[in-house]
């Protein structure tokens, strides 16, 4: 039997979504690290707001390990100059058989207003966004006309715009990530459910001991607009022991699902390992998903 071009769509769809139907999509569970560590990650206004030279390399996947589920790999390198931040995000999303790629270089800039290091920063992205089907992934007819069209569709630019106030305690910030889904509609017929289209977070850190900051509590609360899925709120905390540099942490989505995290934070270095499970009606069909990050800081005070 020949089949139709709706057939084709209707089959086409299927197989992007397969592997990803029935887990958390990667923009419903952000990488963990991007609410406390690394904030560059979906803010571009935070880009060079720590001295020296910071790298970060992260890695995040399901932890059933079945063809098509969803892998993300994300680094960020960037640059304090004076009052000028430079960065480099990048991020590789693998869900089903769909690979995205976005690259985007940064320049922000923080503005010093009083005492205790408050600054007023703000940060564009600018770089490019590529998808397209994995071959190898394809459990069928390669050949498939639809297939090769989707692969046909060029790269196309994109940016993401930010703000935020700092200082030793405090965090406000907001950011629109992907500004060509914010501000016009997808003309190349690409598959980007669950695209994040703003995000805002606030988080306050404070003493618990009687040490002049050895043990240390951040309470965090988030708002998200993803694209296909209603808003979202997040919740969470990170304490530290200042002395240790050792820090837990933990992040509940309105998703319904749960994020729990540890970390030794050091001079030249950050380590994290995170977990994130489903408390909903998924939880009946992946175990969740672990995430690890490692953070370098050089050239900066000593």
């Amino acid at each position: 039997m020949k089949l139709t071009f709706i057939h084709r769509k209707i089959i086409l769809v299927c197989l992007l979504l397969t592997g990803a139907a029935l887990n958390a999509r990667a923009q419903l569970n952000p990488v963990q690290s991007s609410y406390f560590q690394n904030r560059y990650l979906y803010n571009p206004a935070m880009a060079g707001i720590e001295q020296g030279l910071n790298l970060n390399m992260g890695y995040k996947k399901q932890w059933s390990n079945f063809p098509g589920a969803p892998r993300t790999t994300a680094f960020t390198g960037d640059l304090q100059l004076n009052k000028v931040g430079m960065g480099l995000n990048i991020a590789d999303d693998k869900e089903g058989l769909i690979r995205s790629t976005r690259i985007m270089g940064t320049y922000a800039y923080h503005l010093p207003l009083t005492d205790n290091n408050q600054k007023l920063s703000f940060g564009l992205s600018l770089g490019v966004n590529n998808s397209r089907i994995d071959y190898d992934a394809v459990n069928g007819d390669i050949a498939d006309m639809e297939i090769a069209r989707y692969n046909q569709l060029k790269p196309y630019a994109d940016g993401d715009l930010g703000m935020a106030y700092t200082s030793n305690s405090l965090y406000v910030g907001a950011a629109l990530p992907n500004l060509k889904s914010v501000f016009f509609k997808a003309s190349d017929e690409r598959f980007d459910a669950d695209r994040l289209l703003f995000m805002a977070s606030a988080s306050y850190r404070f003493s618990i001991s009687n040490d002049d900051g050895g043990l240390m509590l951040e309470p965090l609360a988030a708002y998200r607009i993803v694209k296909g899925y209603k808003d979202i709120l997040d919740g969470g905390f990170n304490f530290t022991m200042n002395n240790y540099g050792f820090y837990v942490q933990g992040i509940y989505h309105s998703s319904r699902s749960l994020g729990l995290g540890l970390g030794l934070d050091q001079r030249e270095y950050n380590i994290n390992f995170s977990y994130n499970l489903e408390t909903g009606i998924l939880s009946n069909y992946t175990t969740g998903a672990f995430e690890l990050g490692l953070k370098l800081k050089l050239f900066g005070k000593k």
